[in-house]
């Protein structure tokens, strides 16, 4: 697992850092969100070139990371593509002035790809440690999870999207769709959807070490880098307001009646 764990940190690095030389050179901070699901496909392809014959759990966890990574880094791209850097990257020039380019570096390039790395574990461990035994009870269970977690994930972005794409809804909010039960439908896609990768780490021997990586990702969704910062920004229009007092932030439920 060391080889594994080593090899994958390399190139993760190299992948980060030229991501970095990328957004000097378009002047665009942002396209680290973007790297985001790639860095998680590259890992798990690496982790499948690293198994001489790679189980059925293998390719399944390899697959279901690729969807997800790709269909995530796509949507972002599409999302931004023509416009201006992200606000966040935008107040980060403003705070760190002509040092942007190497604290960025540092402290938003290096740092997502050590959360990345770390975040991976379920990975490293099953490339490593799956013994080739049949799918059973928990593989199904991941692979269920994952299905949901992806769907609520895909299709609210998508419902998102074609909102925002709409002049008419130009400063409104989405209510509709997922975004009725849920203020983050997406973000909870997410979490579950790894935890749902987390079953599939479970299956094999060892697996169980690392429960932390869905913890730390549902925690930084709930509390640092998701959830917290758009419910900041969103909380200044009443509007937003009057559709928290009913609606769930994070666990879809129905709406509560006024």
């Amino acid at each position: 697992m060391l080889d594994l764990i080593g090899i994958a940190g390399a190139v993760l690095f190299l992948y980060m850092t030229c991501i970095w030389f990328i957004a000097q050179r378009i002047h665009d901070l942002s396209i680290v969100d973007i790297a985001w699901g790639g860095g998680f496909v590259l890992l798990s392809w690496i982790g499948l070139g690293y198994v001489s014959e790679p189980t059925t759990r293998q390719i399944i966890l390899t697959i279901l990371v690729t969807i997800w990574g790709l269909r995530l880094s796509g949507y972002i791209y599409i999302r931004g593509r023509g416009k201006e850097e992200d606000y966040r990257y935008q107040d980060m020039r403003k705070r760190w002035g002509d040092r942007v380019a190497l604290i960025s570096f540092i402290r938003v390039y290096m740092f997502q790809g050590v959360i990345l790395f770390l975040l991976s574990f379920p990975l490293f461990i099953v490339y490593t440690m799956d013994n080739g035994s049949s799918l059973g009870w928990l593989d199904y269970l991941g692979i269920t999870l994952w299905l949901i977690g992806f769907g609520f994930e895909a299709i609210s972005d998508q419902q998102l999207y074609r909102f925002k794409q709409n002049p008419n809804n130009k400063g409104k909010v989405i209510q509709s769709g997922l975004w009725k039960y849920t203020r983050h439908p997406n973000y909870f896609g997410e979490s579950l959807l790894w935890w749902g990768i987390f079953m599939l780490a479970l299956a094999v021997p060892y697996g169980i070490a690392t429960v932390y990586a869905p913890i730390a990702l549902t925690f930084l969704l709930l509390k640092v880098s998701g959830v917290p910062l758009l419910e900041k920004k969103y909380m200044q229009k009443p509007e937003f307001r009057e559709y928290a007092k009913r609606t769930n932030q994070f666990i879809p439920w129905f709406p509560k009646k006024k």
